[in-house]
């Protein structure tokens, strides 16, 4: 938490979040660019921030692009707002909103988290209906080779359609597939309401990739990009809560044995 206050408290520095805030993923070039800053130094200023956990980095061909990640502020808010007067953290808040609403307005949502624990069995959490229906309660029917069909099982619905298929599998690695259907059966398997689901069913198929670099020492990094999202996407804001709920239940498996209990 010491980190992220010392990343916010440089101007240049909010400067690049507001520049990603504008529009996520973003290569140096293009950071350089929009600031007018010298190379070197955005590079500098970017490095604080990644390791603020502000900003995580996604690898595409050769370049690297740069998406902001909300979870530390987040965390801060939870703990200083509901702990002190909110009239003396405003500023706080309104910057946790407005990294929270920009990023809802960006097409990709990305997510990072750090796991004590291999890369091998990292894929094996990730693939494995052992490992996934513990923390997920989903299980996928599949042998992970790309181009492969994906059958979604979840509690009461069984999900088939010729559009989820894997699209890139590189184990230890890169893992990458397209979403599953809205179907009747997942809805009342999982509460969802008419309305809703014809809203999520409208809309085009998204896809999500996982990243796995081994950091050494037993640590992994994680990066999460779920994208191809529609501007106002239902299905992405339904993502957006839950995928961080999720990749914590699998930490905490990959850790300790145990899922998080799922909320009452």
């Amino acid at each position: 938490m010491d980190e992220v206050f010392k990343a916010l408290a440089d101007g240049s520095r909010r400067r690049l979040l507001d520049s990603l805030n504008a529009r996520n993923g973003q290569s140096l070039r293009e950071l350089c660019a929009g600031l007018d800053m010298a190379r070197q130094s955005v590079s500098k200023h970017l490095a604080v921030l990644e390791t603020a956990g502000l900003v995580t980095t996604v690898r595409r061909g050769r370049e690297k692009l740069h998406y902001l990640d909300a979870g530390p502020i987040n965390a801060i808010a939870d703990r200083w707002i509901s702990r002190y007067d909110r009239e003396r953290v405003r500023a706080l808040a309104d910057l946790k909103h407005a990294l929270e609403d920009t990023a809802m307005d960006s097409n990709a949502f990305v997510c990072t988290t750090y796991i004590r624990t291999t890369p091998e069995r990292l894929w094996q959490g990730l693939t494995d209906p052992a490992f996934t229906r513990r923390y997920w309660g989903v299980e996928f029917g599949t042998d992970w080779a790309a181009g492969s069909a994906v059958v979604w099982k979840e509690r009461a619905a069984r999900t088939a359609d010729p559009e989820q298929v894997v699209l890139e599998s590189e184990p230890y690695r890169r893992l990458s597939y397209t979403w599953h259907t809205f179907t009747p059966e997942w809805a009342r398997a999982n509460g969802i309401d008419d309305e809703t689901l014809a809203r999520l069913s409208a809309e085009r198929r998204s896809k999500v990739t996982f990243e796995i670099e081994d950091l050494g020492g037993g640590s992994v990094k994680l990066t999460v990009v779920h994208d191809g999202f529609e501007p106002g996407s239902a299905v992405r804001e339904m993502v957006r809560h839950g995928w961080p709920a999720l990749l914590s239940s699998l930490k905490s498996l990959l850790e300790t044995g145990e899922p998080l209990p799922e909320p009452r």
